[in-house]
């Protein structure tokens, strides 16, 4: 097979001069599919990134040479037009990377070359019904209209619409249904072995990596003794007094979609509940209603037997400090200006009323919990790696020391190892502090973890066990 894309010795380090990531060396031989892995924080889509020349402000490659079908890449301008006209990229945030004020149609067209209108969308048409969507549902619809997993694939339809020779995709299964990873594997394949076309997947999901890769780089990775959602004890615990409960509960996506109907639910202490479903059918918007993000259209939440406002600027702040939310776009909801210690002591000071210094004390041990070092304190969100903005924003929502936790995807970002930290350290909260946990999640490991676990039916739109 012909060279394909090959980088050698990359070497990324930050302005400082501190080491990121490298001496790399990256090489997808023509037709070929190459997965990257490595742990959270590893430096896999810095070593990608520094490949195509495409690094975010403050991280730099030092050293490193680019070849593509054989002929040299240099950096800087050469670079930047080559990667324009050669590569398709899904980035790890695909949410945060959609235009909000583009709909579906224009978003995923802007990626294709010059072209007739009628062209132009039939080929949208196509690759968004080659990922499961509905297109004529979508075709109009914002970012802020569609489900995480719908934004991840409208993103994902963007990067490979105008079949690039060169396709990364970042973390591309994570939220994802089964039935919806199976899709993506599909468009992989029908890349592999075609002349003039590599493709690099970066990845923590080793079973994706097997099932699509012909070849594998791993980037400091040391295998974990337990995968994510294995545990040596039964994590069952019993239930203790009901702490949540929804009643009649019904959701309207934006501009009055009915998504469920009715959901009936009580939550005890120390319990923990999985919500299971597909793409889009309304579990996340589920968890913001309980936040009171969403208010539902009908139905009632009690929180410790008490009913609970419907908006989050009307309830109490003890109410706003029981009930935390880690959604499923984590680089959304962290201040790209404030550095991770602010972002972790504000919650302390605003709804716990500890003083700046109280609540600075506390960063350390949170950090140390969710299973990241003391010094990340001093970094903004950009400089940090998908997985641990994961996790920055799990300490963040327990800093508020909450009652119930409401976990979307909560280890879609992480690699084995991270995501067990997380998940047993909620098992201890839950064990000892009466944490009552709903997680929304496509893991089947991590519904295992779960005392209960229950499904959005898309056809019936009601909660069931």
């Amino acid at each position: 097979m012909a060279e394909g894309l090959c980088a050698e010795a990359l070497l990324v380090e930050d302005e400082h001069g501190s080491h990121v990531v490298g001496p790399v060396d990256l090489r997808v031989p023509d037709g070929g599919v190459l997965a990257v892995m490595g742990a959270s924080g590893s430096g896999k889509t810095s070593a990608v990134l520094a490949a195509l020349d495409a690094l975010p402000p403050g991280l730099v490659r030092r050293t490193g040479q680019v070849r593509w079908q054989g002929e040299t890449v240099p950096a800087g301008r050469a670079a930047r037009r080559w990667r324009r006209g050669s590569a398709g990229v899904l980035g790890q945030d695909p949410a945060s990377d959609l235009h909000p004020l583009r709909p579906v149609c224009a978003l995923v067209a802007e990626a294709l070359p010059v072209g007739s209108r009628r062209a132009k969308a039939e080929a949208v048409h196509a690759v968004l019904t080659s990922l499961g969507l509905d297109a004529d549902t979508l075709w109009r619809r914002r970012p802020h209209e569609l489900s995480g997993g719908q934004a991840q694939r409208v993103a994902l339809a963007r990067a490979v619409v105008a079949d690039p020779e060169v396709l990364v995709l970042d973390e591309p299964t994570s939220g994802l249904d089964p039935a919806t990873v199976e899709l993506v594997l599909g468009v992989l394949e029908q890349r592999r072995g075609r002349r003039g076309r590599v493709t690099v997947v970066i990845t923590h999901d080793r079973g994706f990596a097997e099932r699509v890769a012909d070849h594998r780089l791993d980037i400091g990775v040391t295998d974990p003794v337990r995968g994510a959602g294995v545990t040596t004890a039964d994590p069952r615990h019993p239930r203790g007094a009901t702490l949540l409960s929804l009643r009649g509960v019904r959701l309207l996506a934006p501009g009055g979609r009915e998504l469920v109907r009715e959901v009936n639910l009580s939550v005890g202490e120390g319990e923990a509940v999985a919500v299971l479903g597909p793409s889009g059918c309304g579990k996340s918007t589920l968890l913001r209603s309980v936040a009171g993000l969403h208010p539902p259209a009908v139905g009632t939440l009690s929180l410790g037997g008490r009913i609970l406002p419907a908006r989050h600027t009307d309830r109490a702040r003890e109410s706003l400090r029981a009930i935390q939310l880690v959604a499923q776009d984590p680089a959304a909801t962290l201040n790209p200006s404030q550095r991770v210690a602010t972002t972790l002591a504000r919650p302390a000071m605003v709804l716990r009323g500890l003083t700046r210094g109280q609540a600075a004390a506390e960063v350390p041990g949170l950090l140390r919990r969710v299973g990241l070092p003391a010094d990340i304190q001093r970094a903004l969100p950009s400089r940090l790696s998908g997985g641990q903005r994961q996790r920055v924003a799990v300490a963040r929502a327990l800093a508020a020391g909450p009652r119930v936790l409401l976990a979307d995807e909560v280890s879609s970002a992480l690699d084995a190892e991270s995501a067990c930290t997380i998940l047993e350290l909620l098992d201890t909260l839950r064990t000892e502090e009466g944490l009552a946990v709903i997680a929304v999640t496509h893991d089947r490991h991590v519904a295992d973890r779960m005392d209960r676990v229950l499904t959005l039916d898309p056809e019936r739109r009601i909660l069931a066990a």
